[in-house]
């Protein structure tokens, strides 16, 4: 899990692309646990987070 000032330093070309990059994790990491093989049940809720910090921060540089 990532703080926030390693975001902000990031430009929105490159927020996107982390925003793709965590979607993509955490679409991995829900199919691993529907079938049982999740074996870090802790890293779905940190990339959640990840994902929610980037979303905010591009809103706030395209707001």
């Amino acid at each position: 899990m990532a703080k926030i000032a390693v975001f902000k330093d990031l430009s929105a070309d490159d927020l996107r692309a982390r925003e793709k990059e965590l979607d993509d994790q955490l679409f991995r990491l829900r199919i691993q646990k529907s079938m049982g093989q999740l074996e870090a049940p802790l890293k779905v809720r940190h990339v959640r987070r990840d994902l929610a910090r980037v979303k905010t921060l591009l809103r706030q540089k395209n707001g």
